[in-house]
Protein backbone atom coordinates (compact mmCIF):
# COMPACT_ATOMS: atom_id res chain seq x y z
CA UNK A 1 0.00 0.00 0.00
CA UNK A 2 2.61 2.26 1.05
CA UNK A 3 4.42 1.66 -2.06
CA UNK A 4 1.26 2.59 -4.56
CA UNK A 5 1.64 5.74 -2.50
CA UNK A 6 4.93 6.90 -2.91
CA UNK A 7 4.41 5.81 -6.68
CA UNK A 8 1.34 8.27 -7.03
CA UNK A 9 2.78 10.97 -5.25
CA UNK A 10 5.78 10.77 -7.57
CA UNK A 11 3.37 10.99 -10.74
CA UNK A 12 1.57 13.85 -9.17
CA UNK A 13 5.19 15.98 -8.64
CA UNK A 14 6.09 14.68 -12.10
CA UNK A 15 3.30 16.65 -13.47
CA UNK A 16 4.04 19.62 -11.74
CA UNK A 17 7.69 19.67 -13.78
CA UNK A 18 7.58 20.98 -17.01
CA UNK A 19 9.31 19.62 -19.89
CA UNK A 20 11.94 22.35 -21.41
CA UNK A 21 14.04 21.92 -24.45
CA UNK A 22 17.24 23.70 -25.48
CA UNK A 23 16.49 27.27 -27.30
CA UNK A 24 13.30 27.77 -25.68
CA UNK A 25 12.19 31.07 -23.79
CA UNK A 26 10.77 30.52 -20.40
CA UNK A 27 9.80 32.81 -17.50
CA UNK A 28 11.34 31.77 -13.73
CA UNK A 29 11.61 33.35 -10.65
CA UNK A 30 15.00 34.62 -8.79
CA UNK A 31 15.43 31.99 -5.88
CA UNK A 32 18.91 33.35 -4.80
CA UNK A 33 22.25 35.14 -6.49
CA UNK A 34 25.77 35.45 -5.38
CA UNK A 35 28.81 37.34 -7.03
CA UNK A 36 28.59 35.08 -10.23
CA UNK A 37 25.40 33.95 -10.83
CA UNK A 38 21.89 34.15 -10.25
CA UNK A 39 19.39 31.01 -9.91
CA UNK A 40 16.08 31.01 -11.26
CA UNK A 41 13.29 28.41 -10.85
CA UNK A 42 11.90 27.40 -13.94
CA UNK A 43 9.95 24.53 -12.78
CA UNK A 44 12.13 22.23 -13.81
CA UNK A 45 13.30 19.00 -11.53
CA UNK A 46 16.35 21.44 -10.96
CA UNK A 47 17.12 25.41 -11.04
CA UNK A 48 18.74 26.82 -13.65
CA UNK A 49 21.52 29.65 -13.41
CA UNK A 50 22.44 33.36 -15.01
CA UNK A 51 26.10 34.68 -15.11
CA UNK A 52 25.35 37.90 -12.51
CA UNK A 53 27.16 39.82 -15.66
CA UNK A 54 23.88 39.91 -17.87
CA UNK A 55 22.12 41.77 -15.70
CA UNK A 56 22.98 45.07 -16.08
CA UNK A 57 21.87 46.82 -13.15
CA UNK A 58 23.04 44.51 -10.17
CA UNK A 59 21.19 46.96 -7.70
CA UNK A 60 17.90 46.26 -8.80
CA UNK A 61 18.24 42.37 -8.69
CA UNK A 62 15.94 40.77 -5.93
CA UNK A 63 14.89 37.21 -4.90
CA UNK A 64 11.11 36.96 -6.27
CA UNK A 65 12.09 38.93 -9.47
CA UNK A 66 10.16 37.06 -12.74
CA UNK A 67 12.11 37.48 -15.38
CA UNK A 68 12.22 36.31 -19.19
CA UNK A 69 15.67 33.41 -19.98
CA UNK A 70 16.65 31.13 -22.34
CA UNK A 71 17.15 27.60 -22.57
CA UNK A 72 20.80 27.06 -23.22
CA UNK A 73 21.81 24.03 -21.63
CA UNK A 74 19.11 21.45 -19.86
CA UNK A 75 22.52 19.48 -18.62
CA UNK A 76 25.97 21.12 -18.93
CA UNK A 77 29.36 18.48 -17.83
CA UNK A 78 28.07 19.08 -14.21
CA UNK A 79 24.23 18.53 -14.19
CA UNK A 80 23.48 22.11 -14.13
CA UNK A 81 21.00 23.65 -16.12
CA UNK A 82 22.46 26.48 -17.98
CA UNK A 83 19.65 30.16 -18.68
CA UNK A 84 20.55 33.66 -20.57
CA UNK A 85 18.76 36.33 -19.77
CA UNK A 86 19.95 38.50 -22.14
CA UNK A 87 19.68 35.69 -25.32
CA UNK A 88 16.09 35.93 -23.73
CA UNK A 89 15.43 39.91 -24.47
CA UNK A 90 17.47 39.23 -27.89
CA UNK A 91 14.95 36.66 -29.41
CA UNK A 92 11.96 38.98 -27.92
CA UNK A 93 13.57 42.03 -28.96
CA UNK A 94 14.22 40.10 -32.58
CA UNK A 95 10.67 38.87 -32.49
CA UNK A 96 9.03 42.11 -31.73
CA UNK A 97 10.76 43.99 -34.27
CA UNK A 98 10.44 41.12 -36.75
CA UNK A 99 6.69 41.28 -36.64
CA UNK A 100 6.46 45.63 -36.35
CA UNK A 101 8.51 47.23 -38.14
CA UNK A 102 10.12 46.83 -41.94
CA UNK A 103 13.05 49.06 -43.55
CA UNK A 104 12.64 52.81 -43.33
CA UNK A 105 10.87 52.32 -40.11
CA UNK A 106 12.07 54.97 -37.26
CA UNK A 107 12.32 53.45 -33.55
CA UNK A 108 13.87 54.82 -30.66
CA UNK A 109 17.20 53.16 -29.01
CA UNK A 110 20.17 53.88 -26.72
CA UNK A 111 23.42 53.73 -27.50
CA UNK A 112 25.25 51.84 -25.34
CA UNK A 113 28.93 51.49 -26.98
CA UNK A 114 31.04 52.68 -29.22
CA UNK A 115 32.72 49.74 -31.29
CA UNK A 116 34.99 50.05 -34.62
CA UNK A 117 33.13 51.86 -37.23
CA UNK A 118 30.54 52.73 -35.16
CA UNK A 119 28.27 52.31 -32.53
CA UNK A 120 25.92 49.84 -31.30
CA UNK A 121 22.24 50.69 -30.19
CA UNK A 122 19.86 48.91 -27.89
CA UNK A 123 16.64 48.96 -29.40
CA UNK A 124 14.35 47.51 -27.26
CA UNK A 125 16.21 45.04 -25.60
CA UNK A 126 18.05 44.17 -29.26
CA UNK A 127 21.49 45.32 -29.80
CA UNK A 128 21.70 47.25 -33.67
CA UNK A 129 24.69 48.62 -35.37
CA UNK A 130 25.06 52.34 -36.45
CA UNK A 131 27.80 52.90 -38.36
CA UNK A 132 29.94 56.15 -37.78
CA UNK A 133 28.95 57.57 -41.42
CA UNK A 134 25.33 56.98 -40.63
CA UNK A 135 25.15 58.39 -37.27
CA UNK A 136 25.06 62.44 -37.36
CA UNK A 137 26.55 62.66 -34.11
CA UNK A 138 29.77 64.89 -35.69
CA UNK A 139 29.98 68.10 -32.88
CA UNK A 140 27.96 65.97 -30.43
CA UNK A 141 28.76 65.88 -27.16
CA UNK A 142 30.49 62.29 -26.48
CA UNK A 143 28.98 61.67 -22.52
CA UNK A 144 25.25 62.92 -24.14
CA UNK A 145 25.66 60.14 -26.53
CA UNK A 146 25.49 57.35 -24.43
CA UNK A 147 23.04 59.14 -21.97
CA UNK A 148 20.49 60.28 -24.22
CA UNK A 149 17.89 58.54 -26.30
CA UNK A 150 18.01 59.47 -30.11
CA UNK A 151 15.06 58.16 -32.83
CA UNK A 152 16.87 55.66 -35.36
CA UNK A 153 15.42 54.76 -39.10
CA UNK A 154 15.89 51.23 -40.07
CA UNK A 155 18.26 51.47 -42.98
CA UNK A 156 18.40 47.40 -43.61
CA UNK A 157 17.74 44.00 -41.71
CA UNK A 158 19.18 40.71 -42.09
CA UNK A 159 16.85 37.92 -41.25
CA UNK A 160 19.12 35.57 -41.19
CA UNK A 161 21.75 36.84 -39.22
CA UNK A 162 19.23 38.29 -37.00
CA UNK A 163 21.52 41.82 -37.71
CA UNK A 164 20.08 45.44 -38.20
CA UNK A 165 21.69 48.42 -39.49
CA UNK A 166 20.22 51.70 -38.03
CA UNK A 167 20.73 55.33 -39.57
CA UNK A 168 20.23 58.84 -37.92
CA UNK A 169 21.32 60.87 -40.97
CA UNK A 170 17.92 61.63 -42.17
CA UNK A 171 16.15 62.08 -39.22
CA UNK A 172 18.85 64.30 -38.00
CA UNK A 173 17.92 66.25 -40.87
CA UNK A 174 14.47 66.39 -40.54
CA UNK A 175 14.40 67.29 -37.05
CA UNK A 176 17.36 69.77 -37.93
CA UNK A 177 14.84 71.06 -40.05
CA UNK A 178 12.13 71.81 -37.93
CA UNK A 179 14.30 73.19 -35.21
CA UNK A 180 15.53 75.72 -37.87
CA UNK A 181 11.93 76.60 -38.97
CA UNK A 182 10.59 76.99 -35.79
CA UNK A 183 14.22 79.30 -34.79
CA UNK A 184 12.95 81.58 -38.24
CA UNK A 185 9.63 81.97 -36.75
CA UNK A 186 11.05 83.30 -33.14
CA UNK A 187 13.66 85.57 -34.55
CA UNK A 188 13.19 89.16 -34.08
CA UNK A 189 15.65 92.08 -34.33
CA UNK A 190 16.95 93.46 -31.10
CA UNK A 191 16.49 89.80 -29.39
CA UNK A 192 18.88 88.48 -27.21
CA UNK A 193 19.40 84.69 -27.61
CA UNK A 194 22.90 82.39 -26.83
CA UNK A 195 24.73 80.57 -29.54
CA UNK A 196 28.22 78.81 -29.57
CA UNK A 197 30.97 80.16 -31.23
CA UNK A 198 31.50 77.28 -34.54
CA UNK A 199 34.03 79.47 -36.42
CA UNK A 200 36.30 82.33 -36.94
CA UNK A 201 37.45 83.99 -39.65
CA UNK A 202 39.76 87.55 -39.83
CA UNK A 203 36.05 89.35 -40.50
CA UNK A 204 34.20 87.86 -37.63
CA UNK A 205 32.83 84.66 -36.09
CA UNK A 206 30.11 82.25 -37.14
CA UNK A 207 27.37 81.42 -33.65
CA UNK A 208 25.39 78.45 -34.12
CA UNK A 209 22.25 79.74 -32.41
CA UNK A 210 20.60 75.84 -32.37
CA UNK A 211 20.28 74.98 -36.17
CA UNK A 212 20.79 78.45 -37.64
CA UNK A 213 24.21 79.93 -37.76
CA UNK A 214 24.54 83.94 -37.74
CA UNK A 215 27.33 86.20 -38.62
CA UNK A 216 28.84 88.16 -35.79
CA UNK A 217 30.66 90.20 -37.75
CA UNK A 218 34.22 91.77 -36.04
CA UNK A 219 32.16 95.55 -36.10
CA UNK A 220 30.17 94.50 -33.65
CA UNK A 221 31.90 92.49 -31.26
CA UNK A 222 33.08 95.58 -29.27
CA UNK A 223 32.73 99.32 -28.74
CA UNK A 224 36.48 99.59 -28.48
CA UNK A 225 38.98 98.57 -31.41
CA UNK A 226 39.97 95.33 -31.54
CA UNK A 227 42.38 93.83 -34.51
CA UNK A 228 40.74 90.37 -34.72
CA UNK A 229 37.99 88.26 -33.36
CA UNK A 230 39.96 85.38 -31.75
CA UNK A 231 41.06 88.97 -29.32
CA UNK A 232 37.04 88.42 -27.98
CA UNK A 233 35.70 85.14 -28.30
CA UNK A 234 37.19 81.16 -29.05
CA UNK A 235 35.78 78.20 -31.02
CA UNK A 236 33.28 76.75 -28.38
CA UNK A 237 32.31 79.57 -26.44
CA UNK A 238 28.65 79.90 -25.43
CA UNK A 239 27.88 83.72 -25.55
CA UNK A 240 24.73 86.29 -25.48
CA UNK A 241 24.41 88.24 -29.02
CA UNK A 242 21.65 90.67 -30.34
CA UNK A 243 19.63 89.86 -33.49
CA UNK A 244 20.22 93.18 -35.74
CA UNK A 245 18.88 91.48 -38.83
CA UNK A 246 17.84 88.36 -40.64
CA UNK A 247 17.18 87.32 -44.03
CA UNK A 248 15.58 83.89 -44.05
CA UNK A 249 15.14 83.80 -47.91
CA UNK A 250 19.33 83.86 -48.03
CA UNK A 251 19.65 82.24 -44.66
CA UNK A 252 21.22 84.75 -43.06
CA UNK A 253 21.32 86.54 -39.28
CA UNK A 254 23.56 89.40 -38.43
CA UNK A 255 24.49 89.33 -34.90
CA UNK A 256 25.63 91.83 -31.94
CA UNK A 257 27.42 91.34 -29.47
CA UNK A 258 28.67 94.93 -28.15
CA UNK A 259 24.80 96.38 -28.20
CA UNK A 260 24.38 93.97 -25.11
CA UNK A 261 26.43 96.72 -23.17
CA UNK A 262 25.37 100.51 -23.66
CA UNK A 263 26.55 102.43 -26.10
CA UNK A 264 29.71 104.77 -24.64
CA UNK A 265 29.11 107.52 -27.34
CA UNK A 266 25.77 107.60 -26.06
CA UNK A 267 26.09 111.33 -23.80
CA UNK A 268 29.18 112.20 -25.35
CA UNK A 269 29.09 115.89 -25.86
CA UNK A 270 28.68 116.11 -22.44
CA UNK A 271 30.93 113.68 -20.95
CA UNK A 272 33.76 115.50 -23.55
CA UNK A 273 32.82 118.76 -24.51
CA UNK A 274 35.91 120.36 -26.76
CA UNK A 275 37.97 122.26 -25.64
CA UNK A 276 38.44 119.73 -21.84
CA UNK A 277 41.87 118.13 -21.25
CA UNK A 278 41.70 113.78 -20.73
CA UNK A 279 44.18 111.29 -20.15
CA UNK A 280 44.51 108.46 -22.21
CA UNK A 281 46.47 105.37 -23.88
CA UNK A 282 48.10 104.90 -27.15
CA UNK A 283 46.14 101.77 -28.74
CA UNK A 284 47.75 102.53 -32.37
CA UNK A 285 50.13 104.54 -34.23
CA UNK A 286 50.34 105.24 -37.92
CA UNK A 287 52.35 107.70 -40.27
CA UNK A 288 49.35 110.46 -40.19
CA UNK A 289 48.82 109.98 -36.33
CA UNK A 290 48.34 108.30 -33.19
CA UNK A 291 44.98 106.39 -31.89
CA UNK A 292 44.44 107.25 -28.04
CA UNK A 293 41.81 105.15 -25.73
CA UNK A 294 40.10 107.57 -23.69
CA UNK A 295 37.51 104.85 -22.20
CA UNK A 296 36.63 101.59 -22.71
CA UNK A 297 35.14 102.11 -26.72
CA UNK A 298 35.70 105.50 -27.16
CA UNK A 299 39.08 106.30 -29.08
CA UNK A 300 40.29 109.58 -30.04
CA UNK A 301 43.16 110.53 -33.37
CA UNK A 302 45.67 112.81 -32.61
CA UNK A 303 46.71 113.50 -35.76
CA UNK A 304 50.49 114.53 -36.51
CA UNK A 305 49.69 117.84 -37.07
CA UNK A 306 48.58 118.45 -33.36
CA UNK A 307 51.45 116.82 -31.64
CA UNK A 308 53.83 120.13 -32.29
CA UNK A 309 53.70 123.56 -32.92
CA UNK A 310 56.38 123.21 -35.62
CA UNK A 311 55.61 123.85 -38.87
CA UNK A 312 57.34 120.64 -39.88
CA UNK A 313 55.02 117.52 -39.74
CA UNK A 314 56.72 115.12 -37.11
CA UNK A 315 56.82 111.46 -37.23
CA UNK A 316 54.50 109.66 -34.55
CA UNK A 317 56.14 106.38 -34.72
CA UNK A 318 59.28 108.12 -33.71
CA UNK A 319 57.44 109.96 -30.56
CA UNK A 320 55.50 107.29 -29.09
CA UNK A 321 54.85 103.66 -28.83
CA UNK A 322 51.74 101.83 -27.61
CA UNK A 323 50.78 101.42 -24.12
CA UNK A 324 52.27 105.25 -23.56
CA UNK A 325 49.91 107.23 -21.11
CA UNK A 326 49.61 110.81 -22.74
CA UNK A 327 47.60 114.03 -21.91
CA UNK A 328 45.78 115.98 -24.56
CA UNK A 329 43.00 118.45 -25.56
CA UNK A 330 39.55 117.60 -26.88
CA UNK A 331 39.38 119.93 -30.31
CA UNK A 332 36.13 118.54 -31.40
CA UNK A 333 33.23 115.61 -31.08
CA UNK A 334 31.30 114.33 -34.10
CA UNK A 335 29.25 111.48 -32.31
CA UNK A 336 27.12 110.46 -36.29
CA UNK A 337 31.10 109.32 -37.28
CA UNK A 338 31.94 108.09 -33.67
CA UNK A 339 35.39 110.43 -34.11
CA UNK A 340 37.26 112.73 -31.57
CA UNK A 341 40.11 114.80 -32.26
CA UNK A 342 42.15 115.33 -29.61
CA UNK A 343 45.50 117.90 -29.69
CA UNK A 344 48.86 118.21 -27.53
CA UNK A 345 50.13 121.35 -28.80
CA UNK A 346 47.01 123.07 -27.22
CA UNK A 347 47.90 122.10 -23.62
CA UNK A 348 51.05 124.50 -24.64
CA UNK A 349 51.42 128.21 -25.02
CA UNK A 350 51.44 128.89 -28.82
CA UNK A 351 55.02 130.61 -30.00
CA UNK A 352 53.90 131.73 -33.20
CA UNK A 353 51.61 134.29 -30.59
CA UNK A 354 54.72 135.88 -29.90
CA UNK A 355 56.60 135.07 -33.31
CA UNK A 356 56.68 138.87 -34.26
CA UNK A 357 58.05 139.97 -31.04
CA UNK A 358 60.47 137.83 -30.51
CA UNK A 359 62.14 137.82 -33.84
CA UNK A 360 61.46 141.27 -35.48
CA UNK A 361 62.61 141.52 -39.22
CA UNK A 362 65.90 142.72 -39.87
CA UNK A 363 66.66 140.73 -36.58
CA UNK A 364 70.17 138.24 -36.33
CA UNK A 365 69.28 135.45 -34.86
CA UNK A 366 71.03 131.66 -34.22
CA UNK A 367 69.38 128.78 -34.96
CA UNK A 368 69.90 124.79 -36.23
CA UNK A 369 69.90 123.80 -39.81
CA UNK A 370 67.28 120.98 -39.65
CA UNK A 371 66.50 119.90 -43.14
CA UNK A 372 66.78 120.74 -46.89
CA UNK A 373 64.20 120.64 -49.66
CA UNK A 374 65.92 121.71 -53.15
CA UNK A 375 65.03 125.60 -53.13
CA UNK A 376 66.03 125.52 -49.58
CA UNK A 377 67.57 124.89 -45.66
CA UNK A 378 65.05 124.58 -42.72
CA UNK A 379 66.26 126.71 -39.66
CA UNK A 380 64.86 125.75 -36.46
CA UNK A 381 65.03 128.48 -33.80
CA UNK A 382 64.34 129.11 -30.49
CA UNK A 383 61.06 128.27 -29.03
CA UNK A 384 60.86 125.34 -31.23
CA UNK A 385 60.23 127.70 -34.27
CA UNK A 386 60.93 126.85 -37.77
CA UNK A 387 62.21 129.28 -40.49
CA UNK A 388 63.65 128.82 -43.64
CA UNK A 389 66.26 130.58 -46.49
CA UNK A 390 65.51 130.24 -49.69
CA UNK A 391 68.75 129.69 -52.12
CA UNK A 392 68.38 133.15 -53.39
CA UNK A 393 69.13 134.24 -49.97
CA UNK A 394 72.05 131.95 -49.49
CA UNK A 395 74.36 134.34 -51.83
CA UNK A 396 74.61 137.42 -53.02
CA UNK A 397 77.44 136.43 -56.18
CA UNK A 398 76.64 132.69 -56.34
CA UNK A 399 73.71 130.37 -57.97
CA UNK A 400 72.67 128.14 -55.28
CA UNK A 401 71.96 125.13 -56.87
CA UNK A 402 71.88 122.66 -53.98
CA UNK A 403 71.35 123.96 -50.48
CA UNK A 404 73.88 121.55 -49.19
CA UNK A 405 76.21 123.07 -50.92
CA UNK A 406 76.48 125.98 -48.29
CA UNK A 407 75.00 124.41 -45.53
CA UNK A 408 74.96 121.04 -43.53
CA UNK A 409 72.50 119.27 -41.25
CA UNK A 410 72.71 120.23 -37.77
CA UNK A 411 74.86 123.16 -38.28
CA UNK A 412 74.38 126.07 -35.92
CA UNK A 413 74.08 129.50 -38.41
CA UNK A 414 73.60 132.85 -37.84
CA UNK A 415 70.76 134.59 -39.90
CA UNK A 416 68.97 136.97 -40.54
CA UNK A 417 65.02 137.61 -40.31
CA UNK A 418 63.42 138.93 -43.46
CA UNK A 419 59.57 137.98 -42.33
CA UNK A 420 57.61 136.69 -40.14
CA UNK A 421 54.14 135.73 -40.76
CA UNK A 422 52.69 134.35 -37.66
CA UNK A 423 48.87 133.51 -39.13
CA UNK A 424 50.58 130.83 -41.58
CA UNK A 425 53.38 129.91 -39.53
CA UNK A 426 55.91 131.08 -41.50
CA UNK A 427 59.38 132.59 -41.13
CA UNK A 428 61.42 133.64 -44.07
CA UNK A 429 65.25 133.78 -43.17
CA UNK A 430 68.78 134.89 -44.96
CA UNK A 431 72.39 134.22 -44.77
CA UNK A 432 73.43 136.46 -47.41
CA UNK A 433 71.80 139.59 -45.27
CA UNK A 434 74.55 139.04 -42.83
CA UNK A 435 75.75 141.38 -45.30
CA UNK A 436 75.77 144.49 -47.26
CA UNK A 437 74.74 144.19 -51.14
CA UNK A 438 77.77 144.11 -52.55
CA UNK A 439 76.61 144.85 -56.18
CA UNK A 440 77.17 148.57 -56.58
CA UNK A 441 81.53 148.39 -55.57
CA UNK A 442 80.59 145.04 -58.32
CA UNK A 443 79.32 147.18 -60.95
CA UNK A 444 81.81 150.29 -60.09
CA UNK A 445 85.14 147.76 -60.30
CA UNK A 446 83.84 145.58 -63.34
CA UNK A 447 82.44 148.17 -66.01
CA UNK A 448 81.27 147.36 -69.48
CA UNK A 449 84.22 146.46 -72.43
CA UNK A 450 86.45 144.57 -69.15
CA UNK A 451 87.97 142.10 -70.02
CA UNK A 452 88.84 139.84 -67.76
CA UNK A 453 89.98 136.02 -67.03
CA UNK A 454 87.49 133.28 -65.65
CA UNK A 455 86.58 130.29 -64.88
CA UNK A 456 84.12 127.85 -66.05
CA UNK A 457 81.61 126.62 -63.19
CA UNK A 458 78.74 125.18 -65.29
CA UNK A 459 78.11 124.43 -69.37
CA UNK A 460 73.80 124.68 -70.08
CA UNK A 461 71.91 124.91 -72.47
CA UNK A 462 71.72 128.61 -72.32
CA UNK A 463 74.85 129.69 -71.99
CA UNK A 464 78.32 128.78 -69.73
CA UNK A 465 78.39 129.66 -65.94
CA UNK A 466 81.65 131.70 -65.27
CA UNK A 467 83.20 132.62 -61.96
CA UNK A 468 85.34 135.89 -62.31
CA UNK A 469 87.77 137.53 -59.80
CA UNK A 470 86.68 137.89 -55.68
CA UNK A 471 83.91 134.62 -56.63
CA UNK A 472 81.32 136.95 -58.76
CA UNK A 473 79.63 134.64 -60.87
CA UNK A 474 78.53 135.71 -65.29
CA UNK A 475 77.43 134.33 -67.48
CA UNK A 476 78.41 133.64 -70.82
CA UNK A 477 75.14 133.90 -73.57
CA UNK A 478 74.91 131.54 -75.83
CA UNK A 479 75.01 133.64 -78.53
CA UNK A 480 78.41 135.16 -77.02
CA UNK A 481 80.57 131.76 -77.90
CA UNK A 482 81.04 129.36 -80.22
CA UNK A 483 79.20 126.42 -80.27
CA UNK A 484 81.84 124.03 -80.95
CA UNK A 485 83.63 125.86 -78.65
CA UNK A 486 81.19 126.04 -75.78
CA UNK A 487 80.62 122.45 -76.02
CA UNK A 488 84.38 121.54 -75.38
CA UNK A 489 84.08 123.65 -72.04
CA UNK A 490 83.99 121.74 -68.55
CA UNK A 491 83.91 122.72 -64.98
CA UNK A 492 87.72 124.46 -64.07
CA UNK A 493 88.93 125.21 -67.86
CA UNK A 494 89.81 128.78 -68.02
CA UNK A 495 88.51 131.45 -70.22
CA UNK A 496 89.17 134.86 -71.32
CA UNK A 497 86.04 137.05 -71.24
CA UNK A 498 84.72 140.57 -72.18
CA UNK A 499 81.91 142.24 -69.48
CA UNK A 500 78.90 143.66 -71.90
CA UNK A 501 76.51 144.27 -69.17
CA UNK A 502 75.52 144.38 -65.32
CA UNK A 503 72.46 144.61 -63.77
CA UNK A 504 72.90 145.64 -60.12
CA UNK A 505 69.04 145.36 -59.60
CA UNK A 506 68.81 141.85 -60.57
CA UNK A 507 72.29 141.16 -59.84
CA UNK A 508 73.82 140.02 -62.47
CA UNK A 509 76.88 140.38 -65.33
CA UNK A 510 76.97 139.39 -68.81
CA UNK A 511 79.64 138.42 -70.90
CA UNK A 512 81.44 137.62 -73.74
CA UNK A 513 84.29 135.62 -75.57
CA UNK A 514 83.82 137.44 -77.97
CA UNK A 515 87.00 140.11 -77.44
CA UNK A 516 87.18 142.23 -80.27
Amino acid sequence: MSGNKQSVMEELYASTLKDIEEGEIVSGTVVAFSEKEVVVDIGFKSEGFVPIEEFRHHLDLHVGQVIDVLIESVEDDEGRVLLSKQKAEKMRGWQKIMGSVEEGDVVEGRVIKQVKGGYMVDVEGLEAFLPMSLSAFKGYPPHNIMTSKFNFQIAKINKQRRNIILSRRDIYQKEREQVREKLWGEFKKGQRRNGAVKGITDFGAFIDLGGVDGLLHITDMSWSRINHPSEIVSVGDKIDVVVLDFDKDNSKVSLGLKQISPNPWDGIYDKYPAGSNIKGKVVNIMPYGVFVEIEKGIEGLLHASEISWQKKMVNPQEMFKVGDEIEAQIINVDKDSKRISLSMKQLERNPWDEAQQKFPVNARVKGTVRGFTDYGAFVELESGLEGMIHVSDMSWTRKINHPQDVLQKGQEVEVVVINVDSQNRKITLGLKQLTSNPWPQIAEKNPVGTEVDAQVILNSNFGVFVKLPEDVEALVYSSEIDKDKAASLKPGDALRVKIIKVDVDQMKIGVSTRLS
